[in-house]
C-alpha cells in the first residue's frame, strides 16, 4: 500500500513509518520539523527511515512542510494517491498548552482539518488519527473506557483532541468517509521524545541531575511500549472502519456510530506508579535518582488506565512489553545514541 503517515519525524510517526517500510509499504513522510524539541533527534529518525527503505520493498518520500499551509497538504494528495493515511503529526504536550495555546490550535485544529478535507476529496479509504487519553479530563472511572463521557478537558491540549474526534464524525456521517482515532496513553521507548519523563528522567539520573518529581510519585501512568503501540496503529489502520449496525440512538455508544467512524484506547491496561518507574530506570541504569518532590501540577491527571478491550476485539491488539523490559530498551537505545 501508499501510507501518508503525518508527523513522521516525530517519536511515534517515526516508529510507524519504519514499521510500514519493513513490510514493503510505499511511505510519504510529511512534518515540519520544528523545534519543539531538538530538531537533531527528529533528523536523525528521518535518516534511518531514508536507510530503511534502501533495505526494503518500500519507498519513502519525505515532504517538509506545515500541515496548516492547506495548499502544500493538497498537492501531496495530488501527487499521491493513498490508500491510507496516517494522521499522527501534533502540537503535543499539556504543560506547554498552558503557555502557548495557538500552537495546537494551528497544528491540531487548522492542520486537522486539511488532512480531513483532503481525505475527503480525494477519497481516501481510510484516515486513522491520533488522539489521546488526556481527553478523559476529569474523569475518575477507572479504567477508562470509550464508552465513558469526555466532555470535561482539563487542559487545552485535550480539547484539541476531543475537537478532532467531534470533527472526524461529522466527515463519517457528511461525506462517508471512514475514521478511527486512537486515544494513546503514555508512550515510550527508544527515539522517545525528549520532553517527556521517561527520557527526562534516564538523562538526569545517568548525568547524576536532580529530576522533579511531580505528586511525589504517587500518581499513575498506563505506559505503554512503543513497539505495542506500533502493532496497534497499523493493525487498526488496516481495518477499515464500518458503521455499526446495532447503534442505538437512543441508547448511543460513543465510540462508534451508524456511520463508519470508531474511537479506541490503545494502552498496556497496567497502570504503573510514577515512583516506580522510576526505580525502573534506576535498576536499568545502575544509578539513583537525586529526587525533588513536587506537587501535582496544574493540568496533569491524577491516575489513568486504559480499558483497551475493544481495540484487542476489533484487531487483535494485546500488549506484551513490560515496563522493565521496555525501560531497559530505552536507557540502551539512550546511552547507545547519546553515547552516555
Amino acid at each position: 500500500m501508499k501510507v501518508l503517515v503525518t508527523g513522521a519525524a516525530g517519536f511515534i510517526g517515526f516508529s510507524v513509518a519504519k514499521k510500514l517500510l519493513e513490510r514493503g509499504d510505499d511511505v510519504v513522510g510529511f512534518d515540519v520539523v520544528n523545534d519543539y524539541y531538538d530538531p537533531a533527534l527528529k533528523e536523525a529518525r528521518l535518516e534511518v527511515l531514508e536507510q530503511t527503505a534502501q533495505h526494503t520493498q518500500g519507498t519513502f518520500t519525505f515532504i517538509r512542510a506545515n500541515l496548516a499551509d492547506k495548499a502544500i497538504v493538497d498537492q501531496c494528495f495530488k501527487d499521491h494517491q493513498f490508500d491510507r493515511v496516517i494522521h499522527l503529526a501534533a502540537q503535543a504536550g499539556v504543560r506547554y498548552s498552558l503557555e502557548n495555546p495557538l500552537a495546537y490550535v494551528e497544528s491540531n485544529l487548522i492542520g486537522f482539518t486539511n488532512i480531513i478535507e483532503a481525505c475527503r476529496y480525494n477519497k481516501t479509504p481510510h484516515l486513522t488519527y491520533a488522539s489521546t487519553s488526556s481527553v478523559y479530563g476529569a474523569n475518575t472511572t477507572m479504567p477508562f473506557s470509550e464508552k465513558h463521557g469526555v466532555n470535561h478537558p482539563v487542559q487545552f491540549y485535550a480539547a484539541t483532541k476531543r475537537a478532532n474526534e467531534l470533527m472526524a464524525h461529522s466527515y463519517s456521517h457528511l461525506f462517508g468517509l471512514p475514521t478511527t482515532g486512537l486515544r494513546f496513553f503514555t508512550v515510550y521507548g527508544p527515539w522517545g521524545r525528549p520532553d517527556m519523563a521517561p527520557f527526562k528522567f534516564t538523562k538526569n539520573i545517568i548525568e547524576g541531575k536532580t529530576i522533579q518529581v511531580y505528586n511525589h510519585g504517587n500518581h499513575s501512568r498506563d505506559f505503554t511500549f512503543i513497539s505495542d503501540i506500533v502493532e496497534g496503529v497499523i493493525r487498526t489502520s488496516d481495518q477499515i472502519a464500518q458503521p455499526n449496525p446495532n447503534w442505538d440512538s437512543n441508547n448511543p455508544d460513543p465510540s462508534t456510530s451508524y456511520a463508519p467512524f470508531r474511537i479506541f484506547n490503545i494502552g498496556n491496561n497496567n497502570p504503573v506508579k510514577l515512583i516506580d518507574f522510576i526505580n525502573a530506570i534506576e535498576q536499568s541504569t545502575g544509578h539513583s535518582a537525586i529526587k525533588e518532590l513536587l506537587p501535582l501540577q496544574p493540568g496533569d491527571v491524577q491516575d489513568t488506565l486504559a480499558d483497551s478491550t475493544a481495540l484487542q476485539n476489533a484487531v487483535g491488539y494485546k500488549p506484551s512489553v513490560s515496563v522493565e523490559d521496555g525501560v531497559q530498551q530505552f536507557v540502551d537505545w539512550y546511552r547507545d545514541f547519546y553515547k552516555a
